[in-house]
């Protein structure tokens, strides 16, 4: 499984998640120029708005976050004397709610991964720059020095180690998602599937886990039941309608769709997730610089400040991303192997 193949099928779950409960039209597709810098600078001197302009894809929530100054003194030389941090995002064409995308004013990039970016940036005393582009172009940025840092959803891989750096933020889980009255839970245990019947995207990362997970079952004497639609409105018209027990997809748009949908008669919730590295690792998604530039250090210790502090609990919360949340920052930890990215 490539490393691409892995991310893709993350982009795909959660396109597929959000599509039955998209935002206002604009908000789905980000525009303009892949360099575009978009900001949110608060008009008070060390707060942060968390999900401005997010048009109820997070629960908006100011965040007060002071600079400090032992962690800026860690940056190499060159980017405090520049005062600002470039943050590169991968979200362009379509953005990937809740995580990345243009926001109600059709302008701002808003979502979880640029909010967390300018959460640091404050940390460091670093005026925050947002730079959209293409999956591929983000590399690119980092590779030329365009950008700083990549907060994009950027899943730690021995093979993206031999060129980058990485501090890591939030666990790469997926997701079940079942109606909200269901009582059925995964509880960490494949067992838990045998009798059900789960919808999966096809060619994606959780199909494999599923795949395996039924053959495992099989070899029990035990039935799971995988099934396949085309889009979303399928997916969730079938969960209703009590044709399928649950679907797996990528734990963001399933938390996405769990807000959006919550005060409908078709209000769903996460029955359990799993690493999307499989049972042998947890996968984790980091912050990404260029490797040698010095700067995961610093990046991991602002981290690690705002989770000692609280700010970063508010962060998740507001993104409904709690189960995704760790408990330390680390610099470089154990990826996808290379035999596994």
């Amino acid at each position: 499984m490539s490393t691409h193949f892995t991310r893709r099928s993350l982009i795909r779950g959660i396109t597929a998640a959000t599509a039955a409960a998209s935002l206002a039209t604009g908000l789905a597709a980000c525009g303009g120029n892949s360099d575009a810098a978009t900001s949110t600078d608060s008009a008070k001197s060390g707060e942060v708005v968390i999900g401005q302009v997010s048009n109820g894809a997070a629960k908006q929530t100011s965040i007060k976050v002071s600079e400090v100054k032992s962690i800026r003194a860690e940056l190499p030389a060159a980017l405090k004397k520049n005062g600002k941090l470039e943050i590169g995002i991968g979200a362009l064409p379509a953005g990937f709610p809740p995580l990345a995308y243009v926001g109600s004013d059709q302008k701002t990039l808003t979502g979880a991964e640029p909010d967390l970016g300018r959460l640091v940036a404050a940390v460091l005393g670093l005026k925050p720059e947002v730079k959209n582009s293409t999956w591929e172009n983000l590399f690119v940025g980092i590779d030329s020095g365009k950008v700083d840092v990549a907060f994009s959803n950027v899943t730690d891989t021995e093979e993206r180690k031999k060129k980058y750096e990485f501090a890591s933020y939030r666990q790469d889980n997926l997701a079940f998602v079942v109606p909200k009255k269901s009582t059925w839970n995964f509880d960490d245990n494949y067992e838990n599937l045998a009798g059900k019947t789960v919808s999966v995207s096809s060619g994606t990362n959780q199909e494999k886990i599923l795949l395996e997970w039924k053959a495992k079952l099989a070899k029990e004497g035990k039935k799971l039941t995988v099934k396949y639609f085309q889009d979303s409105n399928s997916v969730y018209l079938a969960l209703s309608s009590g044709k399928i027990d649950a679907y797996l997809g990528p734990n963001p748009g399933i938390a996405y769709h769990n807000r959006q949908v919550a005060n409908t008669p078709n209000a769903t919730r996460t029955a359990g997730t799993y690493s999307g590295a499989g049972a042998s690792l947890q996968g984790l998604i980091a912050a990404t610089a260029k490797k040698d530039s010095g700067l995961a250090k610093p990046l991991a210790d602002a981290i690690n400040y705002l989770i000692k502090n609280g700010q970063y609990a508010e962060w998740l919360t507001a993104y409904n991303l709690s189960n995704e949340a760790v408990a330390k920052s680390e610099v470089n930890p154990p990826g996808l192997p290379l035999d596994n990215s």
